[in-house]
């Protein structure tokens, strides 16, 4: 599987989210999605403190076991796991590191990723604590998740000499083209950042699996979300793009999987797609869908979800 960098990182661009680990999986079930995507080639996995109430770090560290050198790492802090549990303080960013590495059975963390910006804490500071935890060996390199292009302008100016952010993570997809009109992908060409998509396969609808016109199959992400949350997903104007996409897909003879995978990676700022998988299924098909485009078809693409 070919890798891409991020910082002195080297992650397959086909990754595992880790969000189902506690929450739709047990240990078991975790274990065996892990053992898939090594045989599968794939290296990263990213998780966060607050995935299955904190358990998804704890059955990630066991699922990995004596493997863990031989894999990347990443997880977050910042978004409240409690009422005392959250922020980007350098207290906190100190204590919420000893927590995860504690959960996941390790003694560094590949890339430790502040999960949302916290507008009480100058970013400095967070960014000080970070470079503290680098120091120590603690942390190999520091990433940001739901920042902004003028965000990722302050951080970088803010560390100085110091570690600096290596890595965002924003909400793309075929049906979420944010960061290309906001400038955070133009940002990471700027100051030398790796993009990693979350929701990657808009909650489900880039699987194929989710038919236009019919109810989501039970058992999925959308089928179990609250309807104020799926209601967006679940629009006519969404089903109308599925379906949109679904043709072309049928009409270059592959999967809609394949098509959403690849026109991710087809950004060169895309470093991998972290799809999240409850099955060891799930992860070989994600292995496996990588494919070069033909001239044409990222014009088409772009043209039929504009």
């Amino acid at each position: 599987m070919e890798h891409r960098s991020l910082g002195s990182l080297s992650v397959s661009v086909v990754g595992v989210g880790c969000n189902n680990f506690g929450a739709r999986l047990d240990q078991g079930g975790a274990s065996a999605v892990v053992d898939a995507a090594l045989e599968a080639g794939v290296n990263f996995f990213d998780t966060a403190d607050i995935y299955g109430a904190t358990q998804s770090e704890v059955f990630l560290g066991v699922a990995l076991g004596a493997r863990r050198p031989e894999v990347v790492v990443a997880t977050k802090f910042g978004m409240p796991i409690d009422d005392t549990h959250f922020g980007a303080t350098p207290a906190y960013v100190r204590a919420a590191c000893e927590d995860s590495l504690r959960r996941l059975r390790t003694d560094y963390i590949d890339l430790y990723q502040l999960h949302y910006p916290d507008d009480t804490v100058p970013i400095a500071e967070t960014l000080g604590a970070l470079a503290e935890l680098v120091a120590a060996g603690k942390v190999r390199e520091i990433g940001c998740s739901n920042f902004t292009a003028e965000q990722l302008r302050e951080a970088k100016v803010a560390a100085g000499d110091g570690p600096s952010f290596v890595s965002v993570q924003n909400q793309f997809s075929l049906l979420d083209r944010s960061p290309e009109r906001d400038g955070v992908l133009a940002a990471c060409d700027e100051l030398g950042l790796g993009f990693l998509p979350f929701y990657p396969l808009a909650n489900g609808l880039l699987t194929g699996k989710v038919r236009p016109g019919e109810d989501p199959p039970a058992g999925t992400r959308l089928a179990a979300m609250p309807k104020e949350r799926s209601a967006h997903w679940l629009s006519d104007e969404m089903k109308g793009r599925v379906a949109a996409l679904l043709a072309y897909a049928d009409s270059v003879d592959t999967s809609l999987l394949d098509v959403a995978f690849s026109w991710l990676l087809s950004h060169q700022e895309v470093a991998s797609v972290i799809a999240g998988a409850s099955t060891p299924e799930q992860i070989r098909a994600n292995a496996t869908a990588v494919r070069e485009f033909a001239p044409g078809q990222l014009e088409e693409l772009a043209r039929l979800t504009a």
